[in-house]
């Protein structure tokens, strides 16, 4: 004699519990909610007082005013993520090349020299001056400028007296003299390697070697 059991066994010890259905519950009131409830309002108004038209067109206003705001927001976001996720192909497209920053250092590595730019106001003579990490004067580059735009200059890593210098992080001070003699302050730019790039909450920054970190909106030239 064959006695047939039940496979369910926690369903003959009667274990299971009846499966209840979830429902999320919006945080919000969208289009449809708004137009139910003015329908709502709208069956259950005084009859000897109706709602008047402009009640209802300021109602409507309202709901596409709403409407409007949302499908901003939504723009908006999708753009912001557009725009970073570009930022972050540019920077690490740049990365293994030189770019022109603007920086009051120079980064001399253990061999070779170093370079950068300036913008000469006139004809007449650029000085660089460069000082090492406790603020002593190491060298002084002169350079001619013929006329008005950039003028670069290069150092080769040596002091005054042609000794090598060590590698590290140099200070760097640029003047231009014309020839009635009047001395002005030059803002300084270099060049460096740019090693990786790093992702901000304000956006995109290059980790130049040898100089730290430097905004992607301060790039000049790709070389």
């Amino acid at each position: 004699m064959t006695t047939s059991v039940s496979n369910d066994l926690y369903s003959s010890l009667g274990l299971t519990g009846q499966t209840s259905t979830s429902t999320k519950k919006k945080d919000s009131l969208d289009q449809a909610d708004f137009l139910k409830l003015m329908t709502t309002q709208l069956q259950h108004q005084d009859p000897l007082k109706p709602m008047d038209n402009s009640q209802m067109v300021a109602q409507m206003a309202q709901l596409s005013t709403v409407q409007g705001i949302s499908d901003l927001n939504s723009t908006v976001e999708s753009f912001q993520t557009a725009m970073s996720n570009d930022q972050i192909l540019k920077g690490a497209g740049l990365v293994g090349h030189d770019v022109l920053v603007p920086s009051a250092k120079l980064a001399l590595e253990a061999e070779g020299g170093t370079r950068g730019t300036v913008a000469a106001p006139a004809a007449g003579t650029v000085t660089v001056d460069i000082t090492d990490a406790n603020g002593a004067k190491v060298k002084s580059v002169t350079v001619n400028a013929d006329a008005a735009g950039e003028v670069s200059f290069e150092w080769d890593g040596t002091d005054a007296d042609g000794k090598r210098m060590p590698a590290g992080s140099y200070s760097i001070t640029a003047s231009h003299t014309d020839s009635s003699g009047t001395n002005t302050k030059l803002s300084t730019y270099v060049q460096a390697e740019v090693e990786s790039v790093t992702v901000g909450t304000d956006g995109l920054y290059l980790n130049l070697k040898g100089l730290g970190s430097a905004p992607l909106a301060y790039v000049l030239r790709v070389s």
